[in-house]
């Protein structure tokens, strides 16, 4: 029944907020009951029949001839790909790194979601006939210009939000400070945790992970266990703002994370090798309600807090990647170069499709898969006139 509806069960049961989600309406909830608890069935069904090895494949319609590209192989363009598959098109995913999965493979670490996990789903895909191309950045290697003259008919572009944030402070360009998304991607993808493995990474001892969010929580656990002995949350607004799943934020802090909230990092001080040695912390209080509905924070005049770290990680967000959308010419865009698109999914150019990240900047596993199902049901539309 999952699979009617859903490519990747095993991830969703794992990863999605299901407690602002499907178990927040659940009709147990009006009656002052726990919800039922769809997250963990949803996780036990998928689990259930990978361990049986009796994993059953959806009906595939018969090869129709038409060729459609997909750009991503993160959760929207695996789910795009999947419902193409069923209606009989040659579906071909291209990838811009050496590893298939997307944000399930280098941004969500091992503990919350396994990569065995992941590459299941993703060779169930291949026995429906999906192509993958791996090592192939669309904008740069090749272009959706190139895509259209091998005769593919239509494209989604589910390139992500990649491209990190930072805050733009001084200091901020000293060693061992970096993104949430090179550190997970380091750990996750290129096995910096494995002392034998050539990709370096800094064993620090003293973490602070700038950010609330659930990738925030993902980057301090990942620190703890790389050996970490004090690892710190700065978060400028109070734990009630927290993006973060509870869920989330109740392991972090049963691993011994400390959560600094109201506190903002103004300030980088580096030792004589450039090395990150030091932050200065903004205190700060709840104002007014900001667009988000969550209340502002305001500096309190003076009142600053330095603290020793050997590392910072900036969890403050993310930006679409650029490549695709300044590739095409014609191609209207959204804020911070997001891909426009009708409810249809499809952007300015009707041949092209896209969803996740690239349109929404940071989201959800959930929606994006959602959006890859949406662009795939118009696609057909499109192409069967």
């Amino acid at each position: 029944m999952l699979k009617a509806t859903s490519a990747l069960p095993a991830v969703c049961g794992r990863v999605c907020p299901q407690e602002k989600q499907c178990e927040s309406v659940c009709i147990h909830v009006k009656m002052n009951e726990p919800a039922v608890a769809i997250g963990n069935l949803e996780r036990f069904a998928a689990d259930f029949e990978r361990a049986s090895g009796k994993m059953t494949l959806p009906e595939v319609a018969p090869d129709n001839g038409i060729k459609v590209a997909i750009v991503g192989s993160g959760p929207a363009g695996l789910s795009c790909a999947g419902d193409m598959a069923k209606l009989g098109y040659e579906v071909t995913v291209f990838e811009a790194l050496h590893e298939i999965g997307g944000v399930l493979k280098y941004g969500i670490p091992e503990f919350r979601l396994p990569n065995a996990i992941v590459d299941v789903e993703i060779n169930n895909l291949r026995k429906m006939g999906v192509n993958f191309i791996k090592d192939c950045i669309i904008g740069k290697t090749i272009t959706i210009k190139d895509l259209e003259e091998q005769g593919y008919k239509a494209i989604f572009v589910a390139s992500g939000a990649g491209l990190p944030n930072f805050m733009n402070i001084p200091g901020e360009n000293s060693i061992n400070i970096m993104s949430s998304n090179e550190y997970l991607t380091r750990v996750n993808l290129m096995d910096a945790s494995n002392p034998d493995a050539d990709t370096p990474i800094n064993f620090a001892k003293s973490v602070m992970v700038v950010g609330g969010g659930n990738t925030a929580m993902d980057s301090c656990r990942t620190a703890k266990r790389l050996g970490a002995e004090h690892v710190f949350i700065a978060y400028r607004r109070s734990e009630a703002e927290m993006p973060a799943r509870l869920e989330e934020v109740k392991h972090a802090k049963e691993e011994g994370i400390e959560f600094l909230t109201l506190h903002n990092p103004i300030e980088y001080i580096a030792d004589e090798k450039g090395a990150v040695c030091q932050v200065k912390l903004q205190k700060m209080e709840l104002g007014e309600p900001d667009a988000s509905g969550r209340r502002s924070p305001v500096p309190i005049p003076g009142a600053i807090e330095t603290r020793d770290i050997d590392m910072a990680i900036v969890a403050v967000g993310v930006s679409p990647n650029p490549l695709v959308p300044k590739s095409v010419e014609g191609l209207e865009l959204g804020r911070k170069n997001t891909i426009a698109v009708n409810d249809n999914m499809q952007s300015s150019i009707p041949t092209i499709f896209a969803g996740g990240d690239i349109v929404r900047g940071g989201a959800t596993v959930i929606l994006a898969m959602g959006d890859g199902r949406r662009a795939a049901a118009h696609m057909h539309e499109m192409l069967s006139k």
